[in-house]
């Protein structure tokens, strides 16, 4: 209660009057919190799971960026020294594929590559 009004519950709001027992404390059946106690320990089992990989893409992402802006740098100064377009689209595209083995990074091209 506040200052004497009283507040009603959400189930007393559904129709706008006090419903008998809407505010009663009702206890769970033993099975129920079982099952509770047993789904709560498997979403803390698995959060570990799920932390890792998302880390582990996290990580994959950041060398993927690596690699694309040293191919940036490199197909910048090939144009500055007066490459030809496609003379730079092979060398950025070896490049890059070596940068990418020594990073380790999967990439979609490669479903069957190894990290180091």
């Amino acid at each position: 209660m506040y200052d004497g009004v009283r507040v009603p519950s959400p189930q007393e709001n559904a129709n706008g009057f006090a419903q008998p027992g809407a505010s009663a404390v009702h206890s769970k059946p033993e099975e129920e919190e079982e099952e509770e106690e047993e789904e709560e320990e498997e979403a803390r089992i698995m959060e570990p799971v799920l932390v890792k990989k998302a880390h582990r893409e996290i990580l994959d992402h950041e060398r993927k960026r690596r690699v694309e802006l040293k191919c940036m740098e490199l197909q910048e100064m090939m144009e500055e020294q007066g490459y030809s377009e496609e003379e730079i689209r092979q060398k950025v595209g070896t490049f890059r594929q070596m940068l990418m083995e020594k990073e380790g990074v999967i990439t979609r091209e490669d479903p069957h590559a190894h990290h180091l």
